[in-house]
């Protein structure tokens, strides 16, 4: 077999500009396109980190924001659960204390209701009591009495305590009026002497006595010179009776039926 070497040639010829050719402009578009295609996918990796790195840090972010958020919330809940407890105590104090005020305000009103029920009572039993003396005593009235009156008067001036004697004396010494004697009854003459010695042996005072009558002194006689006084009547005796009235008021207002404490 003979080899046409022209044949040959032309085809290795071939070949080769096949070759150049498809290297030209198939084989390096190509790597040309593949190349591209990494750089592109390389950036877009990149990117993918980037926003990777960036989500993370905006995850981050946001973990923190959280706690933050649920710590500030944390505290707000304390604080508003101290300021509701504070405003509770507050306001139940409040109440407390208007309602002591509001008892004690009752408390108050009842016992002045109770205190002027009290004293009432007391000025009409005085008055009757006194009033019902009075009259017996002014139906009584003898001259016995009025001597036994007179004689118990000036066995109270001989019975003087110190004090009140100096104080009369005083009176006396400085007294720019009459000295007054009233009696609830006309005084005799002899009783009137007899009133008048008994004052100047006490005070050994030569001052004259001024007598008159008073229907306010229960079956007794008082002597008053300067604001100072000395007395002896029955009147005392029913300021006694008063006081035992006084003491069973205030024993009933301390009874628990009253709803009022004892004062």
């Amino acid at each position: 077999m003979l080899i046409d070497w022209f044949t040959v040639a032309a085809q290795v010829l071939n070949f080769l500009i096949l070759v150049w050719l498809m290297k030209r402009f198939l084989y390096q578009p190509v790597l040309d396109a593949i190349d591209a295609r990494e750089q592109r996918i390389a950036r877009e990796l990149a990117d993918a980190a980037a926003k990777q790195a960036a989500a993370g840090q905006e995850r981050d972010a946001f973990v923190q924001r959280n706690a933050d958020f649920d710590h500030q919330r944390a505290a707000l809940l304390e604080q508003a659960t101290h300021e509701v407890a504070s405003e509770r105590r507050r306001l139940l104090d409040a109440a407390q204390a208007a309602a002591d005020a509001l008892l004690a305000s009752r408390e108050q009103k009842l016992r002045s209701e109770a205190a002027s029920l009290n004293q009432a009572i007391r000025q009409q039993t005085r008055q009757e009591v006194f009033a019902i003396t009075r009259k017996t005593l002014a139906e009584l009235a003898s001259a016995s009495l009025e001597a036994g009156a007179t004689t118990e008067f000036i066995r109270r001036l001989h019975r003087l305590e110190p004090a009140q004697k100096s104080r009369l004396d005083e009176a006396l010494a400085s007294a720019t009026e009459p000295v007054l004697v009233r009696s609830a009854f006309e005084l005799p003459t002899a009783q009137r002497a007899a009133i008048q010695q008994a004052v100047r042996e006490v005070f050994a005072s030569e001052r004259p006595l001024q007598f008159d009558t008073s229907d306010k002194l229960v079956g007794g006689i008082e002597l008053s010179v300067n604001g100072q006084r000395v007395a002896w009547s029955i009147d005392a005796y029913l300021g006694s009776l008063e006081d035992d009235v006084s003491a069973l008021l205030h024993e009933n207002k301390s009874a628990p039926a009253t709803g009022i404490p004892a004062a």
